[in-house]
């Protein structure tokens, strides 16, 4: 599995789409916060913290992270290079695990540069001693499971398929029904009590919640459950790959 890991790393590293990624992430993401006169430009808030970078980030990830995962097991499939993974001895779950994690370390690599964010609202502050560190750092930590079950989707999409449209497609769609799709469906108040359990099973609800500095199990419950399920999605559709 570590080999396949490093592989992996390597695969994104060694061509243009690892770096594509960081560099999109980055760039956006500075425009809106430092440049772009907007509601998420951070220099124009009334209070100096990191909440507008924490409400854009996600929607960036929608895009990004399925461009990124399109082509994990999707590309594999459509040259035939995952019937030589099938006879290597690694068991299939390795295989989609060293994928996943592949994937997710990009996330974090690509997350790292914004620390330079908290840094610099942390100077700007009035009172940096009153400024919300542990608020932020929450934040942070539900950034990065939002974008792991984001990952664990688009991992599950490319097994789908061995289109690389297909699988950025139906991995953006998915990863936009559970943060929002299940919200918004809630929010029409068409099914009386169970419209909380609907806004209760989307992605947004827990990500909110961790947002407000407080870190309770059934969030982080709910983000591993999520990306189990998609792994095992994804590992059964493997599994049929070879039957």
């Amino acid at each position: 599995m570590r080999a396949l890991y490093i592989k992996e790393i390597r695969s994104f590293l060694s061509s243009i789409i690892g770096y594509i990624f960081i560099l999109i992430f980055l760039i956006s993401a500075g425009l809106f916060h430092w440049v772009i006169t907007e509601n998420t430009n951070l220099l124009e808030g009334t209070e100096a913290d990191l909440i507008p970078f924490f409400n854009l980030a996600p929607i960036i990830f929608l895009i990004l992270i399925p461009a990124i995962t399109m082509r994990s097991i999707a590309e594999e499939r459509r040259t035939g290079t995952i019937e030589l993974l099938f006879t290597r001895p690694i068991s299939d779950v390795k295989i989609i695990l060293a994928k996943y994690f592949a994937g997710v370390t990009l996330l974090i690599v690509a997350l790292l540069p914004t620390i330079v964010y908290y840094f610099s609202m942390v100077s700007l502050s009035l009172d940096p001693e009153k400024f919300d560190h542990g608020a932020t750092m929450t934040s942070y930590l539900g950034l990065i499971l939002l974008g792991a079950t984001f990952v664990a989707i688009g991992i599950f999409a490319s097994s789908f398929t061995s289109s690389q449209i297909v699988a950025f497609i139906l991995a953006m769609f998915l990863s936009w029904l559970f943060y929002d799709g299940f919200t918004l469906l809630g929010s029409f108040n068409l099914m009386g009590k169970f419209d909380s359990i609907i806004q209760y099973c989307g992605i947004s609800y827990h990500y909110e919640a961790i947002k407000k500095g407080v870190i309770d199990t059934k969030n982080i419950v709910y983000f591993l459950s999520v990306i189990i399920v998609f792994i095992y999605a994804a590992l059964t559709v493997v599994k049929s790959i070879k039957k």
